[in-house]
């Protein structure tokens, strides 16, 4: 209700509390209609986003294989860093779940492909709420928050996808041999969109940090003095994005995870000053 009555102070504060409403009917039905849009797009093109997107960290060729093992004798390490390929084949136990998995697929894939438009009607729709500073304290948020969503998602498909199914492909219970891992096709695209997502929003730290020091919540002092909780909270969000229980899956993520909490110090650092310095230039 806040955002209304900011509305209702603005200089066009005539709208009604149901003109306020139809505007935000008109956000969700454009940011909903851009989701369907994308999603039936990708729908359309399954086949290819299939084979050359979807399957990826499961083929031998890709990338991140090739990648890591040119690494590995770059740094003179031999083959340590060469992950042998993925050797599995997915199954559908049901006759709809090659049709839901594909809807399930072009859903989240237009989620992500629209997510920086729907991040942009949503901001239209607050900005006119906020004061003076508190949009010039914002500028280029559409930006940042899509430039570190994205980021996320590819570290979430590049790396840590395959670490993540070549560990959970090659593990093996007993020493008979006698279990055959076969995952059904909707459990390993779950694990994906899971690491995908969860890898995206986990990089919205900085962006996080930065608002909350804006409005005063947080200071720099504060997150320098929670370094040794922010160890231990990172270490269990690791653990929830990594669907493998093995470390170095776990350690990969809280790499950089970490990394971005140092970053968002540096943030909250620049944000706290110049938010000083605003502050008297506005006095």
């Amino acid at each position: 209700m806040a955002i209304f009555d900011r509305f209702k102070k603005s200089k066009d504060a005539e709208m009604s509390f149901i003109d306020h409403l139809e505007i935000l009917r008109g956000t969700i039905v454009r940011s909903l209609s851009s989701i369907l849009i994308a999603a039936l797009v990708l729908f359309i093109y399954r086949d290819w986003i299939m084979d050359n997107v979807i399957t990826g960290p499961l083929n031998p060729d890709f990338i991140t294989y090739r990648g890591f093992c040119k690494l590995s004798h770059w740094l003179n390490l031999g083959d340590s860093l060469c992950m042998p390929p993925v050797k599995t084949q997915l199954q559908s136990t049901t006759f709809g779940g090659q049709f839901l998995s594909a809807i399930s697929m072009a859903m989240v894939g237009g989620i992500m492909v629209a997510f920086p438009f729907v991040f942009w009607q949503i901001w239209n729709f607050i900005k006119p709420a906020l004061k003076e500073k508190e949009v010039k304290n914002t500028r280029f948020a559409i930006f940042w928050v899509s430039f570190f969503f994205f980021l996320g998602a590819a570290f979430g498909f590049f790396v840590l996808g395959p670490f993540t199914f070549n560990f959970l492909a090659s593990f093996q219970l007993g020493t008979k041999n006698l279990i055959t891992t076969i995952p059904t096709f909707s459990d390993y695209l779950d694990n994906l969109t899971n690491l995908i997502l969860g890898c995206g929003i986990a990089f919205e730290m900085p962006v996080i940090v930065f608002l909350l020091t804006k409005v005063g919540i947080i200071t720099p002092k504060f997150l320098s003095a929670k370094r040794k909780y922010a160890v231990v909270i990172i270490l269990v969000v690791s653990a929830f994005i990594t669907p493998s229980p093995d470390w170095y899956s776990q350690t990969i993520v809280f790499i950089p995870l970490y990394t971005l909490f140092e970053f968002s110090i540096f943030v909250s650092r620049w944000a706290y000053k110049s938010m000083q310095v605003e502050d008297e230039e506005w006095d």
